[in-house]
């Protein structure tokens, strides 16, 4: 009582620390609904008028309790970085809504702690790759213990074109596999290179070429004398896309599996771009039969580029879950269309897509 009257700041400090180190050695009682508003209140007003240096020894004897106040934790993960870190860090009472707070309310640095938490949820992953910020990207690639999917990777490495930061820690990362390092080789430099084509299974001489190939035309347009021209209306993300896509055809890479893996993610845009690519079809005419009613002519261009039947209806069905239910058709039309799948060949399927365009 005397120390809690007391407005000597130290007295404040020994009260405030040796509250927490009270709750420490009697944690097992503090779960009580009553006791934990009570410790709430008390917390808060000391903490809302401790000294800066006060605030910063409590976050480090508090960041590992789990019985610590909810609001105090909250108000230290948003104070200045020195305090902050090691609660973002370390404290079991922050969860994914927490942190995705962090993420959109506070500044970079709390940010990139939060990319740094050991064991941070795929979702806290999702939250910072759509972030695009690149120090919080960084830092979260940097981050081998996050639980990063294949598709965040495949997201990070796209982003990598342009932030350079990304290349060196992806390139090391333990999730990346044969396709994902031929996608990264393309932002790489030399000493990259040579590591992924020793490290995994590509095709290194197709791919300098591409990549040759690639510097040509950027410098003197496309063969044949014209110039190279970007779709109306398309996006920096789509413009990528197609840039890759073409990277990947060119150095033999590009296969039907691609398009299951576009329409997971739901790039409907890099569906139509490899399955124009794959068979050399005009992109417009892709786009007309995937909004067309029935599935067939989308057989027919599956058909035409080697599309294993068995791989056909979970096509169709990630393709209509992300195009409002198109192409459309019922249970009939889907068998119709696997069956003509099945049945043509590749030069006939594209004949025959060809002249169901046309009529179109």
């Amino acid at each position: 009582m005397r120390l809690a009257k007391s407005r000597d700041t130290g007295d404040r400090e020994r009260l405030l620390l040796e509250l927490v180190d009270l709750c420490n050695d009697n944690a097992e009682d503090l779960d009580n609904p009553r006791v934990q508003a009570l410790l709430s209140q008390v917390f808060f007003d000391l903490v809302f008028q401790a000294e800066h240096d006060i605030r910063l020894r409590l976050a480090d004897k508090i960041c590992t309790s789990d019985w610590a106040p909810i609001a105090m934790i909250n108000i230290l993960s948003f104070d200045d970085i020195e305090i902050a870190r090691p609660i973002i860090a370390k404290s079991p009472i922050l969860q994914d809504p927490d942190l995705i707070r962090i993420l959109v309310e506070a500044t970079l640095e709390h940010q990139v702690e939060v990319a740094r938490r050991p064991d941070i949820s795929a979702l806290i992953v999702d939250a910072i790759v759509k972030g695009s910020v690149p120090e919080v990207m960084t830092a979260l690639v940097n981050n081998q213990s996050a639980e990063i999917t294949v598709d965040h990777l495949y997201a990070l490495i796209q982003k990598a074109e342009k932030v350079e930061s990304l290349r060196t820690p992806l390139a090391g990362h333990a999730g990346l596999n044969d396709e994902l390092a031929g996608y990264l080789y393309a932002w790489v430099g030399q000493t990259l290179r040579k590591s992924l084509g020793e490290k995994f299974n590509l095709d290194v001489r197709a791919l300098d070429l591409a990549l040759d190939q690639s510097v040509r035309e950027a410098r003197a347009g496309v063969p044949g004398g014209q110039t190279q021209t970007i779709p109306l209306g398309e996006t920096e993300e789509e413009r990528a896309e197609r840039k890759l896509i073409a990277k990947l055809d060119m150095a033999g890479e590009l296969r039907p599996g691609h398009l299951i893996k576009a329409l997971r993610e739901k790039r409907l845009s890099m569906f139509v771009s490899i399955l124009a690519t794959l068979g050399r079809f005009d992109p417009m005419d892709i786009r007309k039969i995937i909004q067309s009613g029935s599935p067939e002519l989308l057989a027919m261009a599956c058909a035409a580029i080697g599309l294993d039947k068995t791989a056909f209806p979970t096509l169709l069905g990630l393709l209509r879950d992300i195009n409002r239910g198109r192409p459309g058709g019922d249970d009939d039309a889907v068998r119709r269309a696997t069956a003509t799948l099945a049945q043509l060949g590749p030069g006939v399927a594209v004949s025959a897509f060809r002249k169901g365009v046309a009529a179109l």
